[in-house]
């Protein structure tokens, strides 16, 4: 049961850092505006794909776990 315990600290560790970048980050770091943010529109529909904004969060969590889990 202590590794339960322990995930569930990481988990609300990573919650709260989550949480935190959510509601400072659009201030820091405009995601959804990044280079490599795809938007396509046209008179009947929109297309929006953020390969930017995905690759830079996928960074950011790898070095994040990678320091949790070392």
């Amino acid at each position: 049961m202590s590794n339960m315990g322990k995930i569930m600290i990481y988990a609300g560790i990573i919650l709260i850092i989550a949480g935190l970048f959510f509601h400072f980050g659009s201030k820091i770091l405009p995601l959804g505006k990044l280079p490599f943010d795809f938007k396509w529109e046209s008179s009947n529909s929109s297309v929006y794909f953020p390969l930017g904004s995905c690759v830079l969060i996928s960074i950011i969590l790898t070095i994040i776990l990678n320091l949790l889990f070392r």
